[in-house]
């Protein structure tokens, strides 16, 4: 496995950590991932991906080893300083790629510096029916202590203890086990204390970004999305439970909401994928057979 390099950008609340394979001068791969998760999350995508690409995967904000706020609840706040950090870093002609909320992130960008962008790759992004969002009067629970994914234990004796534990959980059983791992290793950091570690996004943090789903509307900016676009779509259908995230949250309409889409759906796999079948969704970034 390719070890990245680890950099940062950015200062205070908006610093972002970064990571980056691959030939400096290759065509630019920017891999966004989804809530909860981590720029580490893509290590075997990226095992995928011939070296000659430059490839940088970054940590959200309120992620991995970038800033933590106190709250994301608006995802033009976790938005904002990537496209910072594209411009920052002057990248041009980057294929995009961003999972779940990386997907949504990723179109606030291209309706913002599409200029910028070769073609996007949205995979299972949490882009849904119109409806939800003209219907949200941004209701819910307002305290990110009232979500489920609040009460997820955030305190681990070791990486390993971690994804013993979450194996047994239907959401991670099918994950690929090596990124199963990553995401443990790589999800973790040391207490202050030294004493043990803890989950580098915080649960009350990722429950604010779920709370923000319905109120971050993506369709105000899609008619002006001019650059082309993929969308990899999982199966949909009713959630078993409030932890439940196997189900696509993509609305089907979007390839034709959108200027110059297409679509693949994928039935074998969930919404999930880039942790399922690491190789395949490598593939899908690769494939040049776009909408023109």
């Amino acid at each position: 496995m390719r070890e990245p390099s680890e950099n940062y950008f950015g200062e205070g609340e908006s610093r972002l950590c970064y990571f980056e394979w691959g030939e400096p001068d290759g065509q630019v791969i920017l891999l966004l991932h989804a809530t909860g998760f981590h720029a580490r999350c893509w290590d075997r995508v990226v095992d995928a991906i011939p070296a000659e690409f430059r490839v940088i995967a970054v940590d959200h904000l309120g992620h991995g080893r970038s800033a933590k706020p106190d709250s994301l609840g608006d995802w033009s706040k976790t938005a904002a300083p990537l496209v910072e950090l594209v411009e920052g870093l002057d990248l041009e002609k980057v294929i995009g790629v961003g999972h779940s909320m990386g997907g949504h992130c990723l179109l606030q960008m291209a309706a913002e510096i599409g200029d910028r962008f070769e073609r996007l790759v949205l995979i299972d992004p949490v882009i849904m029916d119109p409806a939800y969002y003209r219907n949200s009067d941004g209701s819910g629970p307002i305290d990110p202590a009232e979500h489920p994914v609040a009460r997820r234990r955030a305190n681990w004796d070791s990486p390993e203890q971690m994804a013993d534990r979450l194996r047994g959980h239907p959401s991670y059983a099918i994950w690929h086990p090596d990124i199963l791992m990553d995401y443990c290793r790589h999800g973790l950091l040391p207490m202050p204390d030294g004493k043990g570690l803890e989950l580098a996004c915080p649960p009350a943090l990722e429950a604010s970004v779920y709370l923000g789903s319905l109120r971050s509307d993506p369709y105000p900016m899609v008619s002006g999305i001019g650059v082309p676009v993929t969308i990899l779509r999982a199966p949909s259908g009713s959630r078993e439970g409030a932890l439940d995230f196997t189900l696509s949250p993509t609305w089907p309409g979007l390839v034709d909401a959108l200027p110059n889409a297409r679509e693949e759906y994928i039935p074998d796999l969930t919404h999930f994928m880039p942790m399922q079948d690491p190789g395949r969704i490598a593939k899908h970034i690769l494939d040049q057979d776009i909408v023109s």
